[in-house]
Formats: C-alpha cells, sequence, structure tokens
C-alpha cells in the first residue's frame, strides 16, 4: 500500500515535471519573409553588449591612437594601431598601441576575452619596442606580453600567465 502510494506520487511529480517544462506555443511566422542578400554589418561595440560575444575582448570607444611624429623610426611607427587576434585559436585579445615616442617607448590598451581563469578585461600599459619586438610591462593581472613584428606586418603575440603560455597572430584594424 505505502509503495502503491509512492508510486503515485512519484507519477503525479512526473506528470507536474512534464507539464512545467512545456514551452509556450510557437507565434505564428510572417507570411513575408526579408530578402537575404548583402548588406551591412552592425559594428560590434562595448554600448551594443548583445551585439557583443559574451568572454570577447573589448577595448574602451573612448581609447584613442594618436599617430607617431614624423621624428618616430618607421619600424617603430608600423606598431601604431589597433590590433586584433586570437589566442590558441580561441581568446579574442586587441591591442591599442596608442602613442609612439622616437626611443620606442609606448603607451598600450590590452583587452583580452576568457582565457582559462581569467575573465575578460582591459587594461592600460606602457612598454618599449626593441628591434622588432613590443615588450609590455607586466600588465595588473599578472600577464607578461610581447608582440614581433613578423615580415608580413603583422603581430605574433605571446601571453604569459598564471603559468600557461599563449601565442596568436594579431592583424591591424
Amino acid at each position: 500500500m505505502m509503495a502503491r502510494r509512492m508510486c503515485n506520487a512519484m507519477l503525479g511529480f512526473a506528470a507536474l515535471a512534464i507539464t512545467a517544462c512545456q514551452s509556450a506555443p510557437e507565434t505564428p511566422r510572417p507570411t513575408v519573409e526579408p530578402a537575404l542578400g548583402p548588406g551591412p554589418i552592425p559594428a560590434q561595440t562595448a554600448s551594443d553588449p548583445a551585439a557583443v560575444p559574451s568572454g570577447s575582448a573589448i577595448i574602451d570607444q573612448s581609447v584613442a591612437v594618436t599617430p607617431p611624429a614624423k621624428t618616430v623610426p618607421t619600424k617603430y611607427a608600423a606598431f601604431s594601431g589597433l590590433w586584433a587576434g586570437r589566442l590558441e585559436g580561441m581568446c579574442d585579445a586587441k591591442l591599442a598601441v596608442q602613442t609612439i615616442s622616437s626611443n620606442g617607448k609606448v603607451t598600450v590598451t590590452y583587452a583580452w576575452g576568457t582565457l582559462g581563469d581569467n575573465h575578460p578585461g582591459e587594461a592600460a600599459g606602457v612598454g618599449r619596442i626593441v628591434g622588432t619586438t613590443l615588450k609590455l610591462e607586466r600588465l595588473p593581472n599578472g600577464a607578461d606580453i610581447s608582440f614581433v613584428m613578423r615580415p608580413d606586418r603583422t603581430l605574433a603575440g605571446t601571453v604569459r600567465l598564471a603559468g600557461q603560455t599563449y601565442t596568436g597572430a594579431f592583424v591591424k584594424q
């Protein structure tokens, strides 16, 4: 008798759960479908979080890049601008090389997406270009970052964080 009551109670709960999990009826679709074809792709900005996938790297829109002065050597000036890449093919990262002085000192903003246990973020930093390598001072999250200018004018980025090394290619935006 007790087993039958438990069985009936379990069946009742199962029926209740199935009813609760049912979705609302579908709304009718419009009879005219929008035309598919080329069109403008909306910009993805930090002010429109729905347009940017969760875990993406976002550089604040107020970050400005100042063009290098004519006294800045060409090999240093090539680093100026906004760069975007993916570390290990999975983590978005962005680099804004904001200023470059004639002696190779730079100011930057670096943004990263989800990387290991590190949540997306952004940090301002400073660094120096020596030869073809831009080395940043350690960021507040503990990351050591460097970029090497390749002959094809892309950057080979290396991030060392929490005992791990991540690499990826960055292209100028």
